[in-house]
């Protein structure tokens, strides 16, 4: 059987840290930014865990 192929789309949205983690960017950040509260644009700078409900559909599709 040949081997599962990497989602292109997943694993330019997650990162896998050292330890194994899945880290994701948080959404609502890319546009519409003037209608936003700078308390709301600075809580929603960073990343974030994967979800535990997601993160193993996450890493099927990442070939972990």
């Amino acid at each position: 059987m040949p081997k599962m192929k990497t989602h292109s789309g997943m694993k330019k949205r997650v990162k896998v840290t050292g330890t194994g983690k899945l880290r994701r960017e948080r959404d609502n950040v890319r546009h519409l930014l003037e209608s936003k509260s700078s308390t709301r644009k600075r809580r929603l700078k960073g990343t974030i865990d994967v979800a535990p409900s997601h993160a193993k559909k996450v890493k099927k599709l990442l070939g972990i």
